[in-house]
């Protein structure tokens, strides 16, 4: 194992830090802007605009890459994103935090692919699994320690918006500091709705509502927590303990759907999410410890379905498509994170921050009540002819490139495949 990473050791440490100021930054936004009385709508925006720069920078950094080259577009994306979390701090209004929130998505698009691209390049088809499990983990890791250096500081004052910097600074220097010979050119994101959906009717619908559940918790879910009366640690541990609770579930979800029908075990994970959200909106808790359980049951369920539903894509899809299919999904999933703070703010508005919850349930009713009426139209595919099962990043803030899926190691597997007999 020690081989395989010390070849990207500097890139993953990189990643780390760039993760680490998503995470922070993230968090810090809605914290501070729920303190300065900004609106749900507002606070709600702030993630539309994220995701809508980060999905237009997923079109638009591969040209921009061809251009300059890969290190001068890696320092200059990296340059604008410490940029803004300086003017964010320095700057404290809600007009331009959306503006330079959609800059900043749109720039963490192009550092994801440059990174993601340098990885993929240097990884052989031995490494390849490695590389890729351990650059889910430090995103992972990367973000929850973000979100949790919030408590530690005084969110009224620039200098959390300052550790921001620092961190984005840090992540530079690996990338513009290797010898290592650039990569290929990136890859254009595709977008082809109609395959898709000929594809995999519940894996489109349904990554399209995933995205629209886990962009409004992801992005108004410390909103929710301050105005429950949460302090900000309480609403770090929180967010966090969302993510990882999904990330544990992610172990036993994909055993379980490799092994039965994976629409079923869909349909059960929104379910547990659906009842998770209900219950939250119904019982209105009050207390941390009611609060933070409730939500950790929510996100365990909630953020255990995307790598599922992308799985069951694929599993109907020749094995040399992975990359247009899973890349297609992943643009859903995108829309999706677009239009789920768009519909959270007002709603919070209208019914308080715990009706947050009533749209997720919504999204995950929605999911749950599909796969079922898809697995009665549809047969499975048998369990020995289906594809492998691996974790994927399913957080806004950890929202992953086109260019990550070509260091998936299902993009290297059976390439001379066919596509299924079954497929529509």
């Amino acid at each position: 194992m020690r081989r395989n990473l010390l070849p990207v050791l500097a890139l993953l440490c990189g990643t780390l830090f760039l993760f680490l100021g998503n995470g922070l930054q993230s968090l810090l936004l809605p914290v501070r802007g729920s303190q300065e009385g900004y609106s749900n709508e507002v606070l709600g925006f702030l993630g539309t605009t994220w995701a809508s720069g980060f999905v237009i920078g997923c079109f638009v950094a591969p040209n921009v890459v061809r251009r300059i080259g890969h290190v001068r577009a890696f320092s200059g994306f990296l340059s604008l994103i410490c940029l803004n979390v300086l003017l964010t701090g320095i700057i404290v209004n809600q007009e331009a935090w959306l503006l330079l929130r959609a800059i900043t998505g749109f720039c963490t698009a192009g550092t994801s692919m440059i990174i993601e691209s340098w990885l993929n390049e240097r990884a052989t088809p031995e490494s390849r699994g490695t590389i890729f499990s351990f650059y889910i983990s430090i995103t992972l890791f990367g973000v929850v320690g973000g979100q949790l250096m919030v408590p530690f500081a005084d969110i009224n004052t620039p200098i959390l918006f300052m550790v921001c910097g620092i961190l984005y600074c840090i992540a530079a220097l690996p990338t513009t500091l290797s010898k290592a010979a650039s990569p290929q050119p990136l890859k254009r994101a595709r977008l082809d709705i109609p395959a898709l959906f000929r594809n995999s009717p519940i894996s489109c619908i349904g990554i399209l509502l995933i995205g629209v559940a886990n962009g409004a918790y992801g992005t108004l879910g410390a909103v929710f927590g301050t105005r429950a009366g949460l302090d900000h640690g309480a609403v770090a541990a929180m967010v966090s303990i969302t993510i990882f609770a999904g990330a544990i579930m992610q172990f036993p979800a994909g055993r379980l759907s490799d092994r039965m029908d994976r629409r079923h075990v869909l349909a059960a994970l929104s379910a547990a999410a659906a009842l998770a959200g209900l219950a939250v909106v119904i019982i209105q808790p009050t207390h941390v410890y009611w609060i933070v359980a409730l939500v950790a049951v929510y996100g365990a369920a909630a953020n255990a379905l995307y790598p599922i539903a992308v799985a069951h894509a694929n599993d109907f899809a020749a094995p040399e498509d992975f990359v247009k299919v899973s890349g297609g999904l992943l643009l859903l999933y995108g829309i999706g994170t677009i239009i789920g703070p768009s519909l959270g703010g007002p709603v919070m508005t209208w019914a308080g921050p715990y009706a947050l919850f009533m749209v997720t349930a919504v999204a995950h009713t929605l999911i749950t009540a599909y796969a079922i009426i898809r697995s009665r139209m549809r047969a499975p595919v048998p369990v020995e002819e289906r594809g492998s099962y691996q974790t994927a990043p399913s957080s806004p803030s950890q929202l992953a490139t086109p260019e990550s899926l070509s260091l998936d190691p299902r993009a290297k597997a059976n390439p001379e495949g066919q596509a299924r007999k079954d497929a529509p």
